[in-house]
């Protein structure tokens, strides 16, 4: 068994991404994610390259880190000066980080057509800039750049550059395909080929390290194929935003190392979906539901027949246990699906139901009749618990909506908000009325909702709505169409539900979809253990 580290570059390559800008407190709270997963280092960033950079390295010092090694990230020196008087390789040293990402060219076009210095020239500035690194006492991880695009077109000059790293006295020595292009083939050929280079040669030997892009689609691949060829490094971002396509995921390739492959690496993996999740959101990007391993497609099950392996041998359908990864099984209700998966929804509400209960009957029969109808409960899990609710007498309703009333307006007196609403509901006998305005009429009815309700249940402004889907079922009808209205919603945990509303009135399918949600979360809170 051989053990892989794990460098993230989620707050340095990652921050390349299109639509990517993190603040120092973003920074600071991904580096806490990331250090309680459990990588080996995290590349904070080039600390020469901007202020803000250089503000968070100060800040990071002070952090209280469980294993994590900080990594600042820079250039070997100018070519006009020497490394003693670098300002990069200066900064580098002032970030104070136990480790370092030096990158040089080992691409002999890029030698000579982007750093304009001939082949000796870029070996001497490698070696100088290597040495003072470590004269200083820190740990190098050489970024070889464009090495497998440099070994293509001239594998003599690449494997130089290696060599040269190598007797300087980098600690690892990380060959990147910068442009994303590599087949997993040419990965295998050439790390090997890089690895019986360094076998050859005297003195110590480095770890030999990966660093892929994702423009071809094979980062993962890519990295995984190279641990056979003698990789022990495998640098990526958690999510797999970056440059362009993006970088290597770690959130697929680590699973994959740890429940997969002989070796090992760090990394909490019941913690995997959540540290994901945590740093999407504080980079303010959403994770695709099939996302492998922490998506929430991965273990979602819809097919009847692949329903009813599950239940029987979960391997018969899933590749990992779920929550080795820390997601979860999902069983969609549809009409492929079949009575054995609406039977586990069920359980979660009531799991003494029995797969020939007239109870079952009767919920499989109303799926069924709201399908028909332009329902489709498999992407809205809330409508579908009460729902089962309903029909087995677990279900109280926490309002009424005695009357609504919405107007529109044009032009809007003030440019903004052009809606009005006006609710009434019933609580206990009791009624409220509220209006509001919004941009638009169900953003209207949506606040008076709200307002309305806060007056009995003020832990409802704990909720926003985040997402609102509009689909048109039959679109012969034209205007009088019937539509569905998908809503999702969340709480201040970050903890998110879906609801359904189908009308033929776009305000009444929303508003019915609105009124699930916040029934779905009063009756969530009122399950909740209280002290």
């Amino acid at each position: 068994m051989g053990n892989i580290t794990i460098l993230d570059t989620t707050l340095r390559d990652g921050a390349q991404s299109r639509d990517i800008s993190f603040s120092v407190s973003d920074k600071l709270a991904i580096l806490h994610t990331l250090d309680r997963f459990g990588v080996d280092y995290i590349e904070c960033g080039n600390p020469a390259s901007n202020p803000k950079d250089m503000e968070f390295f100060k800040a990071a010092a002070r952090a209280r880190l469980k294993s994590a090694r900080l990594c600042a990230f820079g250039s070997t020196r100018h070519k006009d000066c020497g490394a003693e008087q670098d300002e990069g390789l200066n900064a580098l040293l002032a970030a104070g980080t136990e480790a370092v990402s030096l990158f040089g060219k080992a691409w002999d076009m890029h030698v000579s057509e982007v750093l304009g210095v001939s082949a000796e020239q870029n070996i001497d500035m490698i070696r100088d800039s290597i040495a003072y690194i470590k004269a200083a006492g820190r740990e190098v991880i050489f970024d070889a750049e464009h090495f497998f695009d440099g070994y293509k077109a001239n594998p003599k000059y690449a494997l130089a550059v290696l060599r040269t790293a190598a007797q300087s006295g980098a600690d690892i020595l990380c060959l990147c395909d910068t442009n994303g292009g590599t087949l997993p083939g040419d990965i295998a050929r050439i790390c090997s080929a890089a690895q019986e280079a360094l076998l050859a040669g005297a003195g110590k030997k480095p770890a030999l390290g990966i660093h892929t892009h994702n423009d071809n689609g094979c980062a993962a691949a890519n990295s995984l194929i190279a641990i056979d060829a003698g990789i022990s490094h495998i640098q990526g971002t958690f999510v797999g935003f970056g440059e362009r396509c993006g970088n290597a995921c770690l959130s697929s390739i680590i699973p994959a190392i740890k429940l997969k492959t002989p070796h090992d690496c760090m990394g909490d993996l019941p913690l995997l979906t959540e540290t994901a999740a945590r740093v999407a959101e504080i980079s303010n990007v959403r994770i695709t539901g099939n996302q492998p391993y922490i998506g929430k497609n991965a273990f979602t099950h819809k097919a009847g027949m692949h329903i009813d392996g599950v239940i029987k041998h979960t391997a018969s359908f899933e590749h990992v246990d779920p929550r080795a990864v820390g997601n979860e099984r999902h069983f969609l209700v549809s009409e492929v699906a079949g009575r054995g998966s609406v039977l586990e929804r069920v359980r979660l509400v009531s799991p003494g139901i029995t797969r020939g209960s007239a109870e079952l009957a009767a919920i499989v029969e109303r799926v069924k009749e709201l399908e028909l109808f332009g329902y489709q409960f498999e992407a809205a899990d809330a409508s579908f618990e009460l729902l089962v609710r309903r029909i087995l007498g677990l279900y109280k309703p926490h309002f009424s909506l005695v009357h609504y009333k919405t107007m529109d307006e044009f032009p809007a007196p003030d440019g903004e908000q052009p809606s009005t609403a006006v609710i009434k509901i019933d609580v206990d006998s009791r009624t409220e009325i509220a209006a509001a305005m919004g941009k638009g009429p169900v953003n209207a009815l949506d606040i008076a909702l709200r307002n309305a309700l806060s007056v009995f249940y003020p832990q409802l402004s704990d909720i926003r709505l985040t997402d609102y889907k509009v689909r048109v079922l039959e679109q012969e009808a034209d205007t009088a169409a019937k539509v569905r209205v998908l809503i999702e919603t969340a709480d201040k945990d970050g903890t998110s539900w879906s609801t359904i509303g189908v009308s033929v009135d776009i305000i009444e399918a929303s508003l019915i979809a609105l009124i699930d949600s916040v029934e779905y979360h009063l009756i969530t809170e009122d399950d909740k253990p209280h002290e």
